[in-house]
């Protein structure tokens, strides 16, 4: 019987998630998983009777655990569908790419491949950086998450899927780095592309060239950032904002 579900997430999104899931099903147990090692630590019997939810988190669940989930898996990706794979704001900054959004996907073994339950689209404003981007990205997961949590916390039967389809080349931190790395040939628009989307030092990766056997590294300039995130939706989401 569905009785459970496991939220795989930070601490900040814990107990706003988790409430969200019980008021609308107030015998719902919610049982917080802030790593892949908390998952892991989940009794079989647990897993059988529980559907997971993923969101924001970079944690890739492995396929033993994704098979003994009795009411399957769903993650909460931040980016459109046709932005698969790690960092996606990175590269579509990168990109000059107009639209972005936020993706709900039924957890398979390949990452960002299984069916699409829920998208979220939105156009990019002119001038936006890759951490106002990263910002508006996490609203629409967050709208996402609202409007799918009622048939996540009621309903024992999958989501529907959407006739939508994943595309585009997945992102990976292995790309990232390699587009960190400059060639001292490189045009000037190209340069001001790559430091736009990957010169703020994220993950310990900074653009780097090498010059006649010395490397130099760009160090962005300093930003005050608060990095405390937002997971209320800017306003309810009721049938009549749909």
């Amino acid at each position: 019987m569905f009785d459970t579900i496991i939220l795989l997430t930070g601490p900040a999104e814990q107990p706003v998630l988790g409430d969200a899931l019980r008021r609308h099903n107030p015998r719902l147990s919610v049982r917080a998983a802030l790593t892949l090692d908390d998952l892991q630590a989940c009794p079989p019997a647990v897993l059988q009777r529980a559907r997971l939810i993923a969101f924001a988190t970079s944690a890739v669940v492995p396929a033993d655990i994704l098979s003994k989930l009795g009411y399957g898996a769903y993650n909460f990706h931040p980016g459109p569908p046709s932005y698969p794979g790690r960092t996606p704001a990175h590269f579509a900054i990168y990109d000059g790419a107009s639209e972005f959004g936020a993706t709900a996907h039924v957890m398979v073994e390949r990452v960002d491949a299984g069916p699409i339950v829920g998208v979220e689209l939105f156009a990019i404003p002119p001038g936006t950086d890759v951490l106002t981007l990263s910002e508006l990205v996490y609203q629409q997961m967050a709208r996402l998450f609202w409007r799918l949590a009622a048939d996540l916390a009621t309903q024992a039967a999958p989501l529907p899927v959407l006739p939508v389809e994943w595309c585009g080349r997945k992102s990976s931190l292995a790309r990232y780095a390699e587009l960190c790395a400059i060639a001292p040939t490189i045009a000037k628009n190209d340069l001001d592309r790559r430091i736009a989307a990957f010169g703020h030092g994220h993950f310990g990766i900074d653009p780097t060239v090498t010059l006649h056997g010395h490397r130099f590294r760009y160090v962005a300039p300093e930003v005050a950032v608060d990095d405390t995130p937002s997971i209320a939706p800017e306003q309810p989401v009721t049938e009549a904002a749909e």
